[in-house]
This record gives C-alpha cells, structure tokens and sequence, in this order.
C-alpha cells in the first residue's frame, strides 16, 4: 500500500502545485493580491530572486522564437514543432506563475500574529503570544531548499528559506509545530525567514508584541 500511495500523494502535490501556479498568475495579471485586513501589514521577500527569475524569463522568451525559428528550417514534421513551442511557452509562463506567487503572498503582521509565507506552498501564523522576541540578521545557507530544519543542543530552527538567505529570527516562548507542505513541523524553538525589508518587519513584530504583552498582563 505504501508504494501505491507515494505515488497518488506525488500527482496529488504536483497538480496542486500546478493549479496554485496558474492561480497566482491570473490573480497577478488581473492585479488581484489577497486581501488583508485593515491593520495588517505585508512585507515582500521577492527581491532577492528578482534578478535571477528576471534573467530566466527574459532568456525563455528570446529563446522561443529562436529554438522555432530553427525548428522550422531543420524539422519536417509540424506537429514536433507545435509541441517545443507548446512547452516553451509554457515554460516561460509557469515562471512568469513562480515570480507571481512570490508577489502576491507575502509575509503579513497583523493583531493575530506573523503569517509566514513562501509562494502558496508555505502558509503559517505564528501567534504573537508564543513569540519571545523578533530580531533581524542576515544569514546565508548552504542550500535554497525553501524548507531546511536544523537542530543543535540549543533547540530545533525552521529556515524558511528565499535565495539561499534568511534575514529575520523568530525566537519561540516554547517549542511550536507549524504546518507545512508535507504535513506538521517537528517543534521548533526559532524560525528564521527572508523580507526584502527586516527592519522594517521587525519593527512592526515589536510593536504588536509590546501590545501582546500589555494586553496578558492586564
């Protein structure tokens, strides 16, 4: 059963992911971001791969007409031809998807807590109540895994990771399990994430923490 089932959770995530890309294309194009509410506030994390998605997107779309131009001149057959510029094109508008689903979910203070995204795949809230301080520090890692957890005798760290980078800690109260795309986190004593602008977030962070705080002790 293990071995069927791997592969239907596989597909599942994959049409998933998929139907997420197309759906944050659509919303980016119409100009449709999330709504948020009134106190709430975002903070991008897309700058960072900016350049690099803004290089990929550009080399696809020279690239399209090019590889057909040369597909007509060597190829006989149409229905080769009309497949390569099928996936060419696809290619180039799913990461044309990718750099939009960057765009229109970001991270996002508001009175609940700090709602930790990357894309459509990672979406958690951290309550304001189990956090003990936020702190901004520029960190680079080894991978660009988007998740990496790493435990020491200190505790267990979440890096929610864009770039290769993270510039924002989250110290924890108490050990916090938070879900994400492959089922629940282990707990987790720290959190780590990337904003385009941390000090910026992490002055917000404060100020609904000091809220917090004033709002148990009363």
């Amino acid at each position: 059963m293990r071995k069927q089932s791997r592969p239907v959770e596989l597909l599942r995530r994959a049409v998933a992911y998929e139907l997420g890309m197309w759906r944050s294309l659509y919303r980016w194009l119409l100009r449709r971001p999330l709504a948020l509410a009134p106190e709430a506030e975002a903070f991008s994390y897309v700058g960072v791969v900016k350049p690099i998605l803004g290089a990929f997107i550009a080399l696809s779309a020279i690239e399209i007409p090019i590889f057909d131009l040369i597909l007509r001149h060597t190829v006989p057959w149409q229905s080769v031809r009309h497949t390569a510029l099928a996936l060419g094109i696809w290619g180039l508008l799913w990461m044309i998807g990718l750099f939009a689903s960057l765009r229109i979910h970001p991270h996002v203070a508001d009175a609940a807590g700090l709602r930790v995204r990357n894309g459509f795949t990672v979406d958690f809230l951290v309550p304001w109540t189990a956090v003990a301080r936020v702190d901004a520090r520029y960190r680079s890692l080894p991978s660009s895994r988007t998740i990496r957890v790493e435990s020491d005798e200190a505790g267990t760290v979440l890096n929610v990771v864009t770039g290769s980078q993270t510039s924002v800690d989250v110290v924890l109260r108490e050990p916090l399990s938070v879900p994400l795309p492959k089922g629940p986190s282990e707990p987790v004593t720290e959190i780590r994430l990337y904003a385009d602008d941390p000090a910026a977030l992490v002055a917000r962070a404060r100020q609904h923490l000091a809220l917090s705080y004033r709002g148990s002790d009363s």
